[in-house]
């Protein structure tokens, strides 16, 4: 697909501090955009970042017919930069624009125009290792109509911008609360896929949790309240007599790449990894008969955070740690060296620029 680029006149990239960079609030010198109309993706194009014109009507502002992913780029070994897992990331897209009725968008498009942003803005890749540029493509409905159906036009873009740490504690341990008045995700809904309106209904709870000094929700299930499912913006995992265990991917949880990739590396290297229901209750035992070795979150944004206190109905886990488990670290260390380049990738999951 042919590509326009229209370049910034100055770039902002000498009035950013990349050592205090926080995580979503600066951005690179240029987005991309893609426009549907009636079965057809037109001529992509890149061009300056900066507002977007959108009609008071449009769709995605009433009914929330909308999609989007999240990855990194990393300064790799070389000086090349790696998008890590582009091809998965690509395919859990698709998944969430199908689960939303969006058209799909060609996978040679999709990271055609993730290379083309990051190759242009290629000196805002931290080269920190604990800092990466995030990569966010997202594509909405842009039907200027007010009434419930299935659009006619989407636009599609990719912005970027590099970020630090995404927890503020850094990967220090974490304190989680259950919240069993609210509810995350049902079976049957959108818990699996990643879309706006998944976030939305998490923030009133998250609000909530704080201002009570939690960093973020553990959601339980929606019907019997017991279940553990994922963590507010994370997968999540028990270590439990030398176990791993984490929540099936049975419709009501998102199906992390870091997710993936850290219950492969684990079986590689030899330990047991079972994806089943666990109740909070069984976690709170685990930690009663000192079965329980370590708690975990997975995600892109955070890639492996220990979990060190969980609170849930007055009770409450304490780990009594100021760093990661043996485990979580070793997982954590191996996945940020993969993306750098300082360990090997022998399962071709980076995509080198």
């Amino acid at each position: 697909m042919p590509v326009s680029i229209s370049k910034i006149s100055k770039s902002k990239l000498d009035s950013v501090n990349f050592d205090t960079l926080r995580f979503g609030d600066t951005f690179s010198d240029h987005q991309y955009e893609i426009r549907y109309h009636k079965g057809v993706w037109a001529e992509g194009q890149v061009m300056p970042y900066g507002p977007i014109q959108l009609d008071p009507a449009l769709s995605v502002l009433h009914y929330g017919q909308a999609v989007f992913e999240g990855m990194k780029a990393f300064a790799y070994a070389g000086g090349k930069i790696n998008i890590f897992r582009l091809d998965m990331h690509y395919k859990r897209f698709l998944r969430s624009c199908d689960r939303m009725n969006i058209p799909h968008i060609p996978q040679n498009v999709f990271e055609d125009s993730i290379k083309e942003l990051v190759n242009l803005d290629r000196k805002w890749v931290p080269t920190d290792k604990f800092k990466s540029l995030y990569l966010r493509p997202f594509i909405f409905a842009a039907d200027e109509f007010l009434g419930v159906r299935v659009a006619e036009n989407y636009r599609y873009m990719v912005i970027t911008g590099p970020v630090g740490n995404y927890y503020s504690e850094g990967i220090k341990p974490t304190r989680l609360t259950t919240f069993p008045e609210y509810v995350r995700a049902v079976k049957g809904g959108t818990g699996e896929a990643k879309v706006p309106g998944n976030y939305a209904a998490t923030m009133k709870p998250n609000a909530y949790a704080a201002q009570n000094g939690y960093s973020q929700v553990l959601w339980l299930d929606a019907f019997e309240h017991k279940y553990v499912e994922e963590v507010g913006t994370s997968n999540i995992f028990f270590r439990i007599n030398d176990t791993l265990i984490t929540p099936p991917l049975e419709g009501t949880i998102l199906p992390g790449v870091t997710r993936d990739s850290v219950i492969y590396l684990a079986k590689k290297w030899g330990i047991e990894v079972v994806e089943r229901k666990i109740t909070i209750d069984e976690v709170f035992q685990a930690h009663e008969d000192a079965s329980l070795q370590e708690i975990f979150a997975t995600g892109t944004a955070a890639v492996v955070s220990p979990v060190g206190f969980i609170h849930h109905n007055g009770a409450s886990i304490d780990l009594n740690q100021d760093e990661m488990g043996p485990v979580s670290q070793k997982l954590y260390d191996t996945l940020t060296g993969i993306h750098h380049g300082e360990i090997d990738d022998p399962d071709n999951w980076c995509t080198l620029i």
